[in-house]
């Protein structure tokens, strides 16, 4: 706890943003788009006064220490602003994605006890209505967007609220403050569902103290200059998005907030941040996009493909910081001058380093960035975590690990391979779940289920899932993630890939096709008269896709090589419990959902 006693008068959210307020109050807190699409500056006093008033109408609407308020909504300033008035109201954030429905969305409301909502729009306050226990449960819901019709105390509007918060203001100016004052480190600040790939979420009970820690420390490793923006656009719902608004506070960069994934591409040309946070499947899309739009034939593709390979020769000489051959440092300033500056154009110009999270990066898919110039380094940790366990520093990246422990944190591997994590960012434990808590955290250490190992040097690279490896017929044990991984790095028009195998001869493989690059492809091949699911039936696609699999297939080991594939009719999807909140795909769902699929890829087995 070290980096916490640097700044021993910050031990809660509140404290960390009182203090970043004082001391860059009119430096660049946030950039968000306003109604009319246009980029709109927040400095931190600015920021420090909305979050205020909205803190102050939690505590008019009657809202107690470390009582629990729902957001229900997608990444915008509104989320940021609500998250920061909870802890400085002294309550506790409890996050839902605004795609969670059914019975995970009332299990996480009513677990969570939550007595109060954020909800984004109407769609949202219709989940609340529709269930009679929720309805009951929860006292007051604010809407971000939309009024609140004849409803104007249960419900309010947006500006119903802000005025409501500027009276309590008014009347009593302290009450803020006095709140902030009177929240414990220990106290609970942020109750996160894993949104789980079998069972029930589970909520992670996350501290004050999880997040002054991760904030401080992260400022201390001097990674991210104060001067820097970041494109964020990650979900809040999810922790990493919560770790870095803390690492912001306590490092003072700025962010451009804007959720829609579709306008990412078009706010980082617009905003020219200096870092992006990410899961892979950014990354994938974006270095497929760039595939697919150099055809093999044709100048414009020789001169890329040229390019990467010059790219991918220096990649050591500049890993190492050894000065490349004068023949080679000529090649690749004309193949950045020609390609890869290009690209760099396309994410704003200014990007000196991306971070990928969520999930395992494929080596191969971070090379190719990095053979254009363009570092994306992996970091590691779970909700139960903080999110930020290990962090791949950017100055000094280790390409194919998630680098070493944060200061203060400890990671160990136990004797059947399972990383155990140690630290200030460990969760308190499962909320109202002492069962599955004491399963988990054993004698101070998070049993995270992942497998992994640990260099000379205390760099981790994780290899497999616990419980996620298949075993086939002939005894040989296979992660699926891997193959999974290799396949998503390799096939340009693929979305979602389920390996399966367990038990079996040989490993096989349902792919899902990614709309915008199948289209592509049926334009250039005269089909695009066909719909979705009739593209991925057809013949034609089925040669293009043997061809990429055999790539794949060359990169693993050869009891892992995919023998067989199937291409489902429809993208995976939270609505058919295909794919988790956050995009994660659940396995046995989908070979349950398509068992009939899998039966076909084995109905001769004879295949070696």
């Amino acid at each position: 706890m070290s980096a916490m006693n640097q700044l021993a008068e910050a031990t809660n959210v509140g404290q960390l943003f009182r203090w970043r307020v004082a001391k860059t109050p009119a430096g660049e807190a946030f950039r968000y788009r306003d109604r009319d699409e246009q980029w709109v500056s927040l400095d931190w006093a600015e920021t420090q006064r909305r979050v205020d008033v909205l803190a102050a109408g939690l505590l008019a609407l009657g809202l107690k220490s470390e009582e629990r308020v729902t957001i229900v909504a997608g990444t915008r300033i509104e989320w940021v602003l609500a998250d920061l008035a909870i802890n400085c109201a002294g309550g506790a954030t409890t996050t839902i994605y605004p795609n969670t429905v059914g019975e995970d969305f009332a299990h996480i409301v009513t677990n969570s006890g939550s007595v109060m909502m954020f909800a984004e729009n109407a769609d949202q306050l219709a989940k609340v209505d529709a269930d009679p226990t929720l309805v009951a449960a929860l006292s007051h819901i604010v809407l971000m967007d939309g009024d609140a019709g004849a409803d104007g105390e249960r419900v309010l509007s947006w500006a119903q609220f802000v005025a409501r918060g500027e009276q309590h203001l008014d009347a009593t100016p302290s009450a803020v403050d006095d709140a902030i004052a009177g929240t414990g480190t220990d106290q609970l600040a942020t109750l996160i569902y894993t949104s789980g790939t079998t069972g029930r979420p589970k909520g992670v009970e996350l501290l004050h103290s999880c997040w002054v820690y991760e904030g401080i420390t992260l400022r201390d490793m001097d990674i991210i200059p104060p001067s820097y923006m970041q494109y964020l656009w990650l979900p809040l719902s999810h922790v990493f998005g919560k770790a870095l608004i803390a690492a912001q506070m306590a490092i003072g960069f700025s962010s451009a907030v804007d959720g829609r994934v579709d306008q990412i591409v078009k706010g980082l040309g617009e905003v020219s941040p200096e870092f992006m946070c990410g899961a892979p499947r950014i990354f994938e899309k974006v270095r497929a996009a760039v595939l697919l739009s150099s055809p093999r034939g044709a100048i414009k593709g020789r001169i890329a493909r040229w390019a990467f390979a010059v790219g991918r020769a220096s990649r050591d000489y500049r890993l190492d910081g050894r000065p490349m051959p004068a023949s080679m440092k000529v090649a690749y300033e004309l193949a950045d001058k020609l390609v890869f500056s290009k690209l760099k154009e396309r994410m704003g110009g200014n990007v000196e380093f991306f971070i990928s999270g969520s999930a395992k990066l494929s080596a191969q898919v971070q090379a190719w960035f990095y053979s254009a110039g363009l570092l994306v380094v992996e970091g590691y940790g779970m909700t139960e975590t903080s999110a930020i366990s290990c962090f791949n520093v950017p100055q000094k990246p280790r390409l194919g690990t998630v680098g070493p422990a944060l200061p203060g944190t400890e990671i160990k591997i136990a004797e059947d391979g399972e990383i155990l994590i140690k630290g200030p960012g460990v969760m308190r434990g499962y909320h109202n779940d002492p069962e599955r808590t004491a399963e988990v955290l054993i004698d101070g250490w998070f049993h995270t289920g992942d497998i992994g190992e640990l260099d000379a040097d205390g760099y981790l690279s994780i290899t497999d899932r616990k419980k996620d490896l298949m075993k086939t017929s002939g005894g040989k044990y296979v992660a699926p993630v891997k193959v999974e991984t290799v396949i998503a790095a390799t096939i340009p028009y693929v979305s979602q890939v389920v390996a399966v195998g367990d038990g079996r001869k040989y490993i096989s493989a349902l792919l899902t096709m990614d709309r915008d690059n199948l289209a592509k492809w049926a334009n250039r091949k005269g089909l695009s008269d066909l719909s979705y699911a009739e593209l991925t039936q057809h013949p034609e696609l089925r040669n293009t896709l043997e061809r990429f699999m055999a790539s794949a297939n060359a990169k693993l080991e050869r009891w892992e090589t995919v023998k067989r594939f199937a291409v489902l009719p429809a993208e995976l999807s939270v609505d058919d419990g295909g794919v988790t909140p956050n995009m994660k795909v659940r396995r046995k769902v989908v070979t349950d959902q398509y068992a009939d699929v899998v039966a076909s890829l084995y109905d001769d087995e004879t295949i070696e």
